[in-house]
Protein backbone atom coordinates (compact mmCIF):
# COMPACT_ATOMS: atom_id res chain seq x y z
CA UNK A 1 0.00 0.00 0.00
CA UNK A 2 1.51 3.31 -1.12
CA UNK A 3 1.37 6.24 1.30
CA UNK A 4 -0.61 9.20 0.00
CA UNK A 5 -1.36 12.63 1.44
CA UNK A 6 -4.90 11.48 2.32
CA UNK A 7 -3.64 8.38 4.18
CA UNK A 8 -1.01 10.38 6.03
CA UNK A 9 -3.54 13.05 7.01
CA UNK A 10 -5.90 10.37 8.36
CA UNK A 11 -2.93 8.95 10.30
CA UNK A 12 -2.36 12.44 11.75
CA UNK A 13 -5.95 12.76 12.87
CA UNK A 14 -5.82 9.41 14.71
CA UNK A 15 -2.22 9.15 15.94
CA UNK A 16 -1.06 12.80 16.17
CA UNK A 17 -4.20 14.81 16.91
CA UNK A 18 -2.32 17.85 18.21
CA UNK A 19 -0.68 18.30 14.78
CA UNK A 20 -3.99 17.71 13.03
CA UNK A 21 -5.87 20.24 15.21
CA UNK A 22 -3.13 22.81 14.55
CA UNK A 23 -3.72 22.44 10.81
CA UNK A 24 -0.64 20.45 9.79
CA UNK A 25 -1.40 18.62 6.51
CA UNK A 26 0.63 16.60 3.99
CA UNK A 27 0.26 18.19 0.55
CA UNK A 28 2.54 15.98 -1.57
CA UNK A 29 4.78 12.94 -1.21
CA UNK A 30 6.81 10.99 -3.75
CA UNK A 31 10.07 8.98 -3.74
CA UNK A 32 12.34 11.93 -3.02
CA UNK A 33 10.21 14.78 -1.68
CA UNK A 34 7.48 15.54 0.83
CA UNK A 35 5.62 18.83 1.27
CA UNK A 36 3.66 19.62 4.43
CA UNK A 37 1.60 22.78 4.82
CA UNK A 38 0.19 24.65 7.79
CA UNK A 39 -1.61 27.98 7.96
CA UNK A 40 -1.05 30.49 10.75
CA UNK A 41 -4.28 30.62 12.78
CA UNK A 42 -5.40 31.48 16.28
CA UNK A 43 -4.95 27.88 17.53
CA UNK A 44 -1.29 27.66 16.47
CA UNK A 45 -0.04 31.16 17.22
CA UNK A 46 2.40 32.46 19.81
CA UNK A 47 2.01 35.73 21.77
CA UNK A 48 3.95 37.56 19.02
CA UNK A 49 1.24 36.96 16.38
CA UNK A 50 3.16 34.38 14.38
CA UNK A 51 3.18 30.59 14.26
CA UNK A 52 4.40 28.87 17.42
CA UNK A 53 7.77 27.18 16.90
CA UNK A 54 6.44 23.78 18.01
CA UNK A 55 3.80 23.81 15.24
CA UNK A 56 6.55 24.54 12.72
CA UNK A 57 8.56 21.68 14.21
CA UNK A 58 5.61 19.26 13.87
CA UNK A 59 5.16 20.17 10.20
CA UNK A 60 8.87 19.99 9.46
CA UNK A 61 9.31 16.66 11.25
CA UNK A 62 6.36 15.21 9.35
CA UNK A 63 7.90 16.23 6.02
CA UNK A 64 10.98 14.16 6.87
CA UNK A 65 9.26 11.37 8.81
CA UNK A 66 6.67 10.68 6.12
CA UNK A 67 9.50 9.95 3.69
CA UNK A 68 11.11 7.55 6.19
CA UNK A 69 7.74 5.86 6.83
CA UNK A 70 7.20 5.46 3.09
CA UNK A 71 10.63 3.89 2.58
CA UNK A 72 10.11 1.48 5.49
CA UNK A 73 6.71 0.49 4.14
CA UNK A 74 8.20 -0.15 0.69
CA UNK A 75 10.90 -2.40 2.19
CA UNK A 76 8.30 -4.90 3.50
CA UNK A 77 10.51 -5.35 6.59
CA UNK A 78 9.91 -4.47 10.23
CA UNK A 79 12.11 -1.44 10.86
CA UNK A 80 11.91 0.99 13.76
CA UNK A 81 12.38 4.73 13.30
CA UNK A 82 13.07 7.43 15.86
CA UNK A 83 14.25 11.04 15.94
CA UNK A 84 17.51 11.19 17.90
CA UNK A 85 18.28 14.92 17.62
CA UNK A 86 17.07 18.03 15.88
CA UNK A 87 18.31 21.52 15.06
CA UNK A 88 16.38 24.56 13.94
CA UNK A 89 16.95 28.11 12.74
CA UNK A 90 14.21 30.76 12.55
CA UNK A 91 14.82 33.63 10.15
CA UNK A 92 11.43 35.35 9.76
CA UNK A 93 8.04 35.43 11.48
CA UNK A 94 5.86 32.60 10.20
CA UNK A 95 2.50 34.06 9.16
CA UNK A 96 0.06 33.04 6.44
CA UNK A 97 0.49 29.68 4.70
CA UNK A 98 3.81 27.98 5.43
CA UNK A 99 5.13 25.06 3.36
CA UNK A 100 7.78 22.69 4.71
CA UNK A 101 9.66 20.77 2.04
CA UNK A 102 12.09 17.90 2.45
CA UNK A 103 13.98 16.57 -0.57
CA UNK A 104 16.04 13.91 1.25
CA UNK A 105 14.19 10.73 0.30
CA UNK A 106 17.41 9.25 -1.09
CA UNK A 107 19.10 9.56 2.31
CA UNK A 108 16.33 7.46 3.86
CA UNK A 109 16.68 4.88 1.06
CA UNK A 110 20.42 4.56 1.68
CA UNK A 111 20.09 4.23 5.47
CA UNK A 112 17.34 1.62 5.23
CA UNK A 113 19.34 -0.37 2.70
CA UNK A 114 22.40 -0.27 5.00
CA UNK A 115 20.44 -1.37 8.05
CA UNK A 116 18.86 -4.24 6.08
CA UNK A 117 22.28 -5.38 4.79
CA UNK A 118 24.21 -5.06 8.04
CA UNK A 119 21.55 -5.51 10.72
CA UNK A 120 23.06 -2.50 12.48
CA UNK A 121 21.13 0.66 13.25
CA UNK A 122 21.80 3.65 11.03
CA UNK A 123 21.55 7.38 11.66
CA UNK A 124 21.14 10.11 9.07
CA UNK A 125 20.15 13.77 8.90
CA UNK A 126 17.23 15.11 6.88
CA UNK A 127 16.46 18.80 6.27
CA UNK A 128 13.10 20.55 5.93
CA UNK A 129 12.85 24.17 4.81
CA UNK A 130 9.82 26.27 5.70
CA UNK A 131 8.80 29.04 3.31
CA UNK A 132 5.92 31.49 3.30
CA UNK A 133 3.53 32.24 0.43
CA UNK A 134 6.05 34.65 -1.11
CA UNK A 135 8.71 31.91 -1.15
CA UNK A 136 10.69 33.56 1.66
CA UNK A 137 12.43 31.15 4.03
CA UNK A 138 11.03 31.38 7.57
CA UNK A 139 12.74 28.41 9.23
CA UNK A 140 15.00 25.44 8.61
CA UNK A 141 14.81 22.22 10.61
CA UNK A 142 17.18 19.28 10.57
CA UNK A 143 16.29 15.94 12.13
CA UNK A 144 18.66 13.08 12.88
CA UNK A 145 16.69 9.90 12.27
CA UNK A 146 17.67 6.44 13.43
CA UNK A 147 16.47 3.28 11.71
CA UNK A 148 17.00 -0.29 12.85
CA UNK A 149 15.70 -3.68 11.84
CA UNK A 150 13.33 -5.07 14.48
CA UNK A 151 14.21 -8.52 15.79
Amino acid sequence: MKLSPAKLNNFLMIKLPSAWFCGVRVKHIDKTQCEVGVKHRWINQNPFKSMYFAVQAMAAELSTGALVMSKIQNSDKKISMLVARNKSVFSKKATGKISFNCYDGKKADEAIQKTLESGDGQTFWMKSVGTNEEGVEVSVFEFEWTVKVKK
